[in-house]
């Protein structure tokens, strides 16, 4: 479905019945992102995910793109579906946005998930945003970005076995790319945005989740932002990276299955 709101349609796709759950994005990437998550927690939660503005199926508008702007984007769509309060999850770019959102809209958020997650980019981190903002343009093909960008994204594991290549071709017959423009605006968006000075003020109960192979939103950045929002948890998955979620879906999915059950009240 779309929901019509800050002068986009933002598409949206549901799963599930539950307890709600908005599932944020990151850096390009769609509601496929949470396959393992909107196929694997469906049974007991009611599961929302959104192609962030100027990636997939929703248009990116003409001014700046900032962070704040894709938060409002997620709380409309909350509003849109008469969700007065949801569990959050957001990876990367999305655990910002998720920041965000509690931050601005704290009614709409009941719990955080924010997995490699960073309060503000530190030099190597900017450093490294900024060398993706310029492959972008200076990569020989659209395969070979995505080859050397997923370098950092996944576990040499992944790029072993194949599974790297999997991810490869189905993004080269995605239909709904980004544009390569809307990826440096939103690079730009990321490399702009600071909650370190905010984050205390976000009041729900979070779970912060780091990968111990990340190269990118490294473990000590994860860990800096547990320790600025109060009573954070904070978990490394050893041997993971950026995107466990996918990398080992089942493992994640019970991680905060138990941490929304907890909060449930159920056993």
């Amino acid at each position: 479905m779309t929901i019509t709101a800050n002068a986009l349609d933002i598409y949206v796709q549901q799963a599930g019945q539950g307890p709600d759950v908005l599932l944020i994005g990151g850096l390009g990437d769609t509601v496929e992102s949470w396959q393992f998550q909107l196929d694997g927690l469906a049974d007991r939660y009611r599961l929302i995910a959104f192609d962030n503005r100027g990636a997939g199926r929703t248009a990116m508008p003409d001014g700046p793109v900032t962070v704040e702007a894709m938060a409002d984007d997620a709380a409309e769509v909350l509003r849109g579906l008469d969700i007065p309060a949801a569990h959050v999850a957001g990876f990367s770019g999305g655990s910002i946005i998720a920041q965000e959102l509690a931050l601005r809209h704290p009614e709409l958020v009941r719990s955080l998930v924010l997995q490699s997650t960073w309060a503000v980019m530190d030099p190597y981190l900017r450093r490294w945003a900024q060398l993706i903002r310029w492959l972008v343009d200076a990569a020989p093909s659209e395969q070979a970005f995505l080859e050397w960008f997923f370098m950092f994204i996944y576990t040499p594991r992944a790029n072993n076995d194949g599974t790297v290549d999997q991810i490869i071709d189905e993004m080269l017959a995605f239909p709904h790319k980004q544009a390569p423009r809307d990826t440096q605006r939103t690079l730009d968006a990321f490399l702009a945005h600071d909650t370190s000075h905010r984050l205390a003020q976000i009041a729900v109960p979070t779970l912060v989740l780091a990968g111990g192979l990340d190269m990118t939103s490294r473990p000590e950045l994860c860990c800096a932002v547990a320790a600025l929002i109060p009573d954070a948890r904070y978990e490394v998955i050893e041997e993971e990276s950026h995107q466990p979620f996918q990398e080992v879906p089942d493992q994640w999915n019970a991680r905060v299955d138990a941490f929304w059950r907890e909060l449930e009240g159920q056993s």
